[in-house]
């Protein structure tokens, strides 16, 4: 993830319209190699055929709905950092917070020999945490690939691990019936050229030669992936957002809001648009790498934020305060783990939660108990997550509300003591009551809906009060609830 990481507006969404071309050079060449050369020709104008409908993809707003209608309905996602980073085991950005060469942070690639992976054991605590969709780190801004490529030495295949561990994840995830998710840096702190794109300029480009390359090896060699989750590949972001004051002695300095980089490099992002939609179109892909986006993020607890059901979104966050693994980090109260989880919902976005297993490749077990807490509470209450949309009742002091076809659950987070007043709704309340649990008495007229709570502990995380419709509540409008 991106340390300090502030949000970016007006990502860019890039298209390039292909231009074609004709050639008569078949005619004149002897006659014997016109067969060798049209098959050539054929072949270069099926690929360019090919790049043009992944540059010119589009759909409609139903389709794209009907392609992340999977995400959504998914609603929670395991995040894993992994990498030899996990060896000093202070973070993920360990090399350079603490300035470590590249010649000696490489040096742990020989030490990564992580003899306890087990990727069917991270599927089946995912499954057990009701998570429905995975995301692995393919490769963080170290440049260390944990996948087999053509395009760099500094793989796991390559050095003391001789393991392909994307391949054994995406196997894994399959298996067990969860959708497959890639996190992927286009950036590589081995190159000068992310730092210094103009000056280095061919370092830059043959940096982005591998992002090219390993984007096609990721999404070619692995089977149907889910998710690509870029991260740290937005053009305003080259030298971590800022510019080094023309050449000048005074230093690196953080471009000013609304303002974005003019160098002479490009990362071509639009090429690897096309070639994902050539290969795998069915992919969902995030915002942070200046292509069309199919979803934005929200980084840590923070970033919350208010309700949005016209863009869809995804709040990533830690279980124990940090991505990659460090040791005795403090596992999050159950209480707070559901009720963010809760609050995401409520706003109409995905949660995305990260765990960082051990150089090992073991989840802690305080991790992998608090997650099989998480799946506990949502065998009881899934029903109000789960293919579920945000509202028609707006976040507030109360709490959250979610809706599926004729059934809105309002998450009460809040206690308002013996009753909550809600909004007036333009359909028939035909039943309330506690999911799981008794019913509730209430009260509708055309200025309000009053139900009546039984009495609750105060330890209680999320009390659910299922409300049954007369007809569907996709047609609701969101409305603001008072202050109880």
């Amino acid at each position: 993830m991106n340390l300090g990481r502030t949000a970016k507006e007006g990502f860019f969404k890039m298209r390039v319209q292909m231009n074609r071309g004709r050639s008569d050079a078949a005619h004149v060449l002897p006659k014997m190699l016109r067969v060798p050369v049209l098959i050539l020709v054929v072949c270069v104008c099926q690929f360019a055929a090919a790049t043009a409908r992944g540059q010119s993809f589009s759909e409609t707003s139903e389709q794209h709905e009907a392609r992340i209608a999977w995400w959504r309905a998914a609603r929670f996602g395991m995040f894993i950092h992994w990498g030899i980073y996990a060896i000093p085991g202070r973070g993920e950005w360990v090399q350079w917070t603490e300035q470590i060469p590249v010649e000696e942070y490489a040096k742990l690639a020989d030490q990564f020999r992580p003899e306890k992976f087990d990727p069917d054991q991270w599927a089946a605590t995912a499954k057990a945490a009701g998570m429905k969709y995975m995301v692995m780190t393919a490769r963080h801004h170290d440049g260390f690939s944990m996948f087999d490529s053509r395009a760099s030495d500094f793989t796991s295949v390559k050095t003391a691990a001789k393991r392909d561990f994307v391949a054994d994840y995406v196997h894994a995830v399959r298996k067990a019936g969860l959708r497959v998710g890639l996190y992927y840096s286009p950036l590589d702190w081995r190159y000068p050229g992310f730092f210094f794109p103009d000056l280095q300029l061919r370092n830059a480009e043959a940096m982005r030669e591998q992002y090219h390359r390993q984007v096609e090896e990721l999404l070619s060699n692995y089977g149907p992936i889910d998710v690509l989750w870029f991260d740290g590949g937005e053009q305003d972001w080259l030298s971590f957002g800022g510019d080094w004051a023309g050449g000048s002695t005074d230093g690196w300095r953080e471009r000013p809001a609304g303002q974005h980089y003019r160098g002479r490099f490009s990362w071509e992002h639009d090429k690897v648009y096309a070639t994902i939609r050539r290969l795998q179109p069915q992919v969902i892909v995030n915002e942070r790498a200046d292509m069309p986006a199919d979803f934005h993020v929200r980084e840590g607890d923070e970033s919350l934020g208010s309700f949005d059901n016209e863009h869809p979104w995804e709040l990533c966050t830690t279980l124990a305060g940090t991505w990659g693994w460090q040791a005795n980090a403090a596992v999050r109260p159950l209480r707070g783990v559901i009720q963010l989880l809760v609050n995401v919902a409520g706003r109409d976005g995905n949660f995305l939660l990260n765990v960082g297993p051990r150089p090992d490749g073991q989840i802690d077990p305080p991790q992998v108990q608090r997650l099989k807490e998480i799946g506990e509470w949502l065998g009881e209450y899934g029903e109000s997550i789960y293919s579920t949309r945000g509202g028609p009742f707006l976040p507030g002091d109360y709490g959250v509300s979610t809706r599926t076809g004729s059934t809105i659950y309002v998450h009460i987070l809040k206690s308002p003591g013996d009753k909550i007043v809600l909004p007036a709704l333009p359909v028939k309340v035909v039943r309330a009551s506690v999911l799981s649990g008794s019913e509730l008495r209430f009260a509708q007229t055309d200025q309000h809906l009053e139900i009546s709570l039984s009495s609750r502990s105060p330890s209680e995380i999320d009390t659910v009060v299922k409300l049954e419709l007369a007809q569907t509540a996709d047609g609701i409008k969101p409305v603001a609830v008072m202050a109880q």
